[in-house]
């Protein structure tokens, strides 16, 4: 296989793989903003934070932590089995909207 302008299969998977992680990160935070009653500028603004908080280490949990605490500090009460739940059908949605065909305006 010659190495050509388009890049590996491998690096593409993992680009896209970054692509539905950060998606994901993003739905649960706008989820997770709505039950703490932010504005959409607000919830825009810490989809961003959550998003950045996955950069803190390998895996979920970083997310998870940031939720759990945000929400709890917020007067939400949450449990980590409902931040899982949500975070695997915001993976699900995601993949979704990632692996959608792009459709021209037109």
């Amino acid at each position: 296989m010659s190495a050509d302008a388009g890049g590996s299969p491998l690096s593409a998977d993992a680009d896209r793989q970054f692509r539905i992680t950060a998606r994901r990160n993003r739905l649960l935070a706008l989820w997770a903003g709505e039950k703490l009653g932010l504005t959409e500028a607000e919830a825009d603004s810490y989809a961003k934070a959550v998003v950045q908080a996955d950069f803190e280490g390998a895996g979920d949990e970083d997310v998870i932590r940031k939720l759990i605490g945000d929400l709890l500090k917020g007067g939400v009460e949450t449990r980590d089995i409902e931040i899982r739940e949500m975070l695997s059908r915001m993976a699900d949605e995601a993949r979704a909207q990632i692996d959608a065909p792009v459709r021209m305006a037109g």
